[in-house]
């Protein structure tokens, strides 16, 4: 009983810890004065996501982006919640269903997802909006998604191949 309260007890450590690094990118986003166009973003925090998609769990993944993008909501832009949240189901979803494949790299992972967090956003506008004029920029994000979810990609699978000598989760 008592290893399973301490495995319970660390893993919502890790989680904690994994959510504040995370939150601190969004953060460090927020900072810079990059202007990459209309919504367009690095997305930082993506290599956390990435990293405990692949080395702790799903559920894990997921409640370290929920507590990200709802502190970020908080402390940031409360009305980004819905697209960021969007964003982040869809793309979640599509990396969990390639990851499971194993006939991608996590840095193909990262870009199929990075393409659908754009998607995702853009379906949650046009709802919202009640308009389908927005559907032309997912095009203009698509390339945006492909560049950003390569860099954090390739960041991401640096940083597991340096954690997998040095670090047991």
């Amino acid at each position: 009983m008592r290893d399973k309260t301490t495995k319970r007890v660390r893993r919502v450590a890790y989680d904690g810890l994994f959510a504040a690094l995370a939150f601190g990118f969004t953060y460090v986003e927020f900072l810079l004065p990059i202007d990459l166009g209309n919504g367009i973003k690095l997305g930082l925090a993506n290599v956390v996501a990435l990293f405990v998609l692949y080395r702790v769990g799903l559920a894990d993944a997921i409640a370290v982006n929920l507590v990200r993008i709802i502190l970020a909501g908080f402390l940031f832009n409360a009305s980004a919640v819905p697209y960021s949240l969007s964003g982040a189901a869809l793309s979640l979803l599509v990396m969990v269903l390639l990851k499971k494949t194993d006939r991608f790299s996590p840095t193909g992972v990262s870009i199929a997802g990075a393409v659908a967090h754009n998607l995702g956003q853009v379906i949650c506008s046009a709802v919202l909006m009640r308009t389908t004029a927005i559907a032309w920029y997912f095009f203009v994000l698509v390339v945006s998604g492909v560049i950003s979810g390569c860099l954090v990609g390739l960041l991401a699978a640096w940083i597991m191949r340096r954690f997998e000598k040095h670090v047991k989760l």
